[in-house]
């Protein structure tokens, strides 16, 4: 009974629960058995909170015996990746810098879980302060991709792509800054969605590249995704960048179909650079889209190339403003060895942060500086807008883009650990996204010859995830993947 109830959809395990056929309890506690016995080789969490969702959940039955209405997602329970603060339970970023930091105050999205009644399983493992395509900079352990274990499964959001894989919870919560909700998603077989930049409050989730970071659901199923993304949504005055959302019921059109919807497949994103299986894959699924009824035809991004140099300039110049504030002073990892002030800073700096984090605050630095600042900084937002641009013109004539998710599939563990620059490339197809504010969505569409899962990536007008959530439930069912 418990193998049935982990493997049911969001919805189905929330109906089973409303019905009072299941517990919250039965829930919570199926998924806590599930990670006792598969957390050992999987790695997905940092924090399991036992206590708490035993708690919740006892809470969620008590209030559906007294027959209170109650959300639909009460009762399911989910992991949270461990850059979105909780109160009063640990927020590490998968850093020592953060190893003992215990946030004072829960972020907007763990307020709109709590008023859900989601029962929170634990804090899931990423690169340090999301800074990673593998989860192997994680300063405290590595984590395993469910699909074969031998494999890296993607980042930053590895740890919460894996939980849901490895059915360790219902579904999971990440961020995607550029690709780290998409790419894991990819590499676990599960589907990500990336919203419209502002769609979720930021409020809370610890700060890698402001104008770039995005709150968003991994799930197993595209209806579950966009059953999450809808109780997440919302205008929070506490985010300056935040926006209300147009068309925030995502469950309405779900099953309209894809007929007459006109699908553009730009060919800067299928280059020599990305995979012939995965080409091959992407391409057979735009062929069911058009057997579905859809206009399938090619478009041209031509500054695509040009954004994810663009990328690393600007999200190493907003991660080395972001990440100044930890310094060994007011929380936080303090060095023991520092006889003035300027050594506390310089050996805190030095002994807390990873490799990867000192990497790019260097670069970000670096192109922020006098005489550079123009150079670099100022010419990546250029392209920036650039890049913008190109999408405003394929989408007055097209409805969504489809592309690959990443060039490859998921690769071995310590493959490219030691050549960031090859890491650095498989953010390809998923950068312009976040460069252009845009939603794109994550979904399983193939199998390489391994049999690795292989993502498609749909991308969205601004706030037109509804319209994004339509053609992925069509392909799901068609595909049956």
């Amino acid at each position: 009974m418990k193998q049935d109830i982990i493997k049911m959809s969001v919805k189905t395990l929330s109906r089973c629960l409303e019905t009072k056929e299941l517990s919250a309890l039965e829930a919570a506690d199926a998924y806590l058995e599930q990670i006792e016995k598969k957390e050992a080789e999987i790695g997905a969490f940092l924090t399991i909170t036992k206590e708490a969702a035993w708690e919740t959940a006892k809470q969620v039955d008590a209030k559906r015996m007294k027959n209170e209405p109650l959300p639909p997602l009460a009762g399911i329970p989910a992991g949270i990746k461990d850059n979105i603060c909780t109160k009063g339970i640990p927020t590490t970023c998968a850093s020592r810098m953060l190893e003992h930091f215990i946030p004072p105050y829960d972020a907007a999205v763990m307020e709109q879980m709590k008023a859900s009644g989601v029962v929170m399983l634990g804090k899931l493992n990423m690169d340090e302060f999301a800074m990673g395509s593998t989860t192997e900079h994680s300063y405290f352990k590595e984590t395993h991709n469910p699909r074969d274990l031998s494999r890296v499964p993607g980042g930053s959001s590895g740890g919460a792509a894996a939980a849901v894989a490895a059915y360790e919870a219902a579904f999971s919560l990440g961020s995607d800054t550029g690709g780290s909700i998409r790419q894991p998603a990819a590499f676990c077989g599960v589907v990500g969605m990336k919203p419209t930049y502002g769609t979720v409050s930021r409020y809370g989730l610890v700060a890698f590249a402001s104008s770039l970071d995005q709150i968003g659901p991994l799930t197993r199923t595209v209806e579950d995704n966009a059953l999450i993304l809808q109780s997440i949504i919302s205008q929070d005055q506490r985010d300056t960048t935040s926006l209300a959302h147009p068309n925030p019921d995502f469950l309405a059109g779900l099953e309209k179909g894809v007929q007459g919807l006109r699908i553009a497949l730009p060919k800067e994103y299928f280059a020599p650079g990305i995979d012939p299986e995965i080409r091959q894959a992407v391409k057979k699924a735009a062929a069911s889209f058009e057997k579905m009824g859809a206009k399938v035809g090619e478009a041209s991004l031509p500054t695509l190339e040009y954004a994810l140099p663009a990328y690393y300039v600007i999200s190493s110049a907003e991660a080395s403003s972001n990440l100044s504030r930890f310094d060994g002073v007011r929380y936080g990892y303090r060095s023991e060895n520092a006889p003035s002030l300027e050594e506390l800073y310089k050996n805190t700096r030095s002994e807390g942060f990873g490799e990867e984090v000192k990497r790019r605050i260097l670069l970000g630095t670096f192109v922020l500086s006098a005489g550079y600042y123009d150079a670099y900084y100022k010419k990546a937002q250029q392209v920036r807008s650039l890049v913008c641009r190109d999408f405003e013109q394929v989408f007055s004539q097209w409805d969504l883009i489809l592309s690959p998710v990443a060039p490859t599939t998921a690769y071995r563990l310590g493959e490219k650990r030691e050549n960031p620059l090859e890491m650095y490339q498989g953010d390809l197809c998923t950068v312009p996204v976040n460069i252009a504010g845009l939603p794109a969505l994550s979904m399983p569409c193939g199998f390489d010859r391994e049999g690795l899962p292989i993502g498609m990536q749909i991308i969205g007008k601004h706030f037109r995830e509804d319209l994004i959530y339509q053609a992925a439930q069509a392909f799901e069912k068609e595909a049956a993947i």
